[in-house]
């Protein structure tokens, strides 16, 4: 496996290892964490080392089967069809990730079943062909189960297709350390960005729906290291983008402050 042009990752676990054999066996995989804890970049960093194209689609409520599949346009020719990125994934035996996939329509996830059970095929009715994966395919989604409810959740149905990888904040020590390699800063300031995190982190579930994520830090760290004073970048890119609550902005912000005073 090559990882020398592999975006920066460093595991938190096994996970490398058990997505590597999940490929091998031909088996989809899905990844569980919440929002800004690696997984997007995990899925980067594993495509690069398997040397695997990589398809990703940010779900969304509008998303339809034709996004992923393909549709019929019109030109000068003519009708034409395009393909889809998960057909293209297909044909190519690339890797597709569909991120936050509980985000999709519940119909449009109907068409990604006949790709995780032992067919692995992808049928085109608009066109009748019907796709065999080839063993270099794999389908990769994710969703954050800090979301999760009623109406906007991956049916057990579907869940028991995936092999499921969960994911979370990095350990402090692992933390630090991707702070480090992805900003340049140095041990001290990552050191207190990470506690300052965790003191944010706290408020998860009480006073802010999301947790101050391991990507907010690597912004302010890029802001800080720009030459952004501290506590001025950490408002901006950990106090504003958690809430817009003035009373739990109030609060936050006299967090920053004390981590820096």
């Amino acid at each position: 496996m090559s990882t020398s042009n592999a975006p920066f990752y460093l595991p938190q676990d096994n996970e490398v290892d058990l997505f590597e054999h999940a490929w091998r066996n031909q088996l989809p995989v899905m990844i569980k964490g919440p929002t800004g804890c690696g997984k997007t970049r995990f899925i980067e960093h594993m495509a690069a080392r398997l040397g695997r194209p990589l398809y990703t689609v940010s779900c969304h409520d509008d998303l339809t089967a034709a996004d992923l599949v393909g549709r019929h346009l019109i030109g000068d020719s003519g009708t034409f069809w395009v393909d889809g990125p998960l057909t293209r994934a297909v044909r190519e035996g690339a890797i597709c990730y569909l991120d936050e996939v509980v985000e999709a329509r519940k119909d449009t996830t109907v068409v990604i079943h006949p790709l995780t059970d032992d067919r692995r095929i992808l049928p085109l009715e608009r066109t009748g062909e019907t796709l065999k994966a080839p063993p270099e395919f794999m389908l990769v989604v994710s969703y954050n189960p800090g979301y999760q409810n009623l109406l906007k959740g991956m049916k057990p149905s579907t869940r028991q297709r995936f092999v499921g990888l969960s994911f979370d904040f990095p350990e402090p020590e692992l933390e630090k350390r991707i702070l480090v390699e992805e900003t340049g800063i140095d041990k001290k300031l990552a050191a207190t960005l990470v506690k300052l995190a965790g003191s944010l982190r706290v408020l998860k579930d009480h006073d802010l729906e999301e947790a101050a994520s391991t990507r907010l830090l690597i912004y302010a760290a890029r802001l800080i290291d720009s030459g952004v004073p501290a506590a001025e970048a950490c408002r901006a890119a950990l106090a504003e983008p958690l809430t817009d609550d003035e009373e739990t902005l109030k609060a936050l912000n006299e967090i920053i402050a004390i981590g820096f005073s």
